[in-house]
């Protein structure tokens, strides 16, 4: 009982810090922009992240999901990480949280 919490617990970790992560073209963090598909935490702190990106050509899309491997890969309690790239579905304003269409003033 106490492990499938930590692994919720580890999960609401990774999302604190995939919200630290920028695209550079867009003042939004990845989380609230809607990139972030799914976090998936095993019991052996094996972290997957499934991602996608604004589009298939994004000037990040070598460095970003680079980003996001190292900075999950850095929490003391992930054993290890992996980030997929996916783009079905393809990414949509409709993805982004309110917060983000705010700030991007879409709202």
């Amino acid at each position: 009982m106490s492990e499938s919490l930590d692994t919720v617990d580890l999960g609401e970790k990774i999302v604190r810090v995939l919200k630290t992560i920028y695209d550079p073209e867009i003042p939004v963090d990845i989380y609230e922009l809607g990139l972030i598909y799914d976090v998936f935490v095993n019991e052996d702190y094996d972290v997957k992240i499934l991602m996608t990106l604004t589009t298939p050509n994004c000037p990040v899309a070598e460095t970003l999901p680079m980003e996001v491997e190292e900075k999950i890969k850095s929490l003391d309690e992930v054993k290890s990480a992996e980030v997929e790239i996916t783009f079905d579905p393809p990414w949509s304003q409709d993805l982004m949280s309110e917060e983000a269409k705010l700030e991007l003033g879409i709202l």
